[in-house]
């Protein structure tokens, strides 16, 4: 069992219900995010509910980049670290052209560029041991380009998603494994605002799909399996036309 698990953005949505899901089945956690009394409350919950566990928390700007590094070797000295879900993110943006540069910067420099600090730092304790499983965060939006508010977003996790793939290539066959999840419609508080959105899931539900494929190590999973799963493989090669009308 990969014991010590790290949580980047655990403050809230789908980090802290992750958090709540790996608690229940015994793991250590480190929990990190920009908002600590939210960390507090989040760790007092947790060893009330499971007094047998470690839960320490850490404040992370993840695009502060050298504190990305600070942090996860602190960690990893208080608890080595077993497992890295690199969670933290942002879901603001704006349609490209329309004044609102700064918010879609934002959501690439935290989604993208903070990501990949987080990969580095992670990587370079599992390569020292020569082991670990590092989990990224996609989404279903990686798989295509989507418009409007989206737009950057879903080109961020498809930059981390390629990451991920890049990593499984060179690390095959090795004891560092990597998992890409790609997290369809699940309500959480980065999407609260949407009023529809198709096939969206509680975020218990959607979160419990998303540790199962983590606790099994997948390379790859569209989450929740019903109905993204077959969704994926048709988003994948639909002509624009049909891709537009299906989000």
């Amino acid at each position: 069992m990969r014991r010590n698990i790290l949580i980047t953005g655990a403050s809230s949505g789908l980090g802290a219900e992750m958090a709540r899901q790996f608690a229940a089945k015994g793991h250590d956690l480190a929990l990190t995010a920009r908002r600590t009394e939210r960390l507090e409350a989040l760790r007092t919950e947790l060893t009330e509910r499971h007094p047998q566990i470690t839960v320490v928390i850490h404040s992370l700007d993840v695009t502060d980049h050298d504190q990305v590094f600070k942090v996860f070797r602190a960690i990893d000295a208080e608890l080595p670290l077993d497992r890295v879900v690199v969670n933290a993110g942002l879901g603001k943006g704006a349609p490209l052209g329309t004044g609102r540069f700064d918010a879609n910067r934002d959501t690439a420099l935290t989604n993208f560029v903070g990501a990949l600090a987080q990969v580095e730092a992670a990587l370079e304790l599992f390569r020292a041991r020569n082991a670990g499983h590092l989990v990224l965060i996609a989404s279903i939006s990686a798989l295509r380009g989507f418009p409007k508010t989206i737009t950057t977003y879903a080109a961020t996790k498809a930059g981390l998603a390629s990451l991920g793939e890049g990593l499984r290539l060179e690390l095959m066959g090795k004891p560092i494994k990597v998992s890409t999840i790609y997290p369809g419609y699940i309500r959480s508080e980065m999407n609260e605002h949407v009023e529809r959105a198709p096939f969206i899931v509680d975020t218990e539900i959607g979160v419990r799909a998303m540790v199962a494929a983590i606790e099994a190590e997948k390379a790859k999973a569209y989450v929740p399996a019903r109905p993204w799963w077959p969704l994926a493989q048709v988003m994948r090669f639909a002509p624009l036309p049909v891709l537009k009308r299906m989000i």
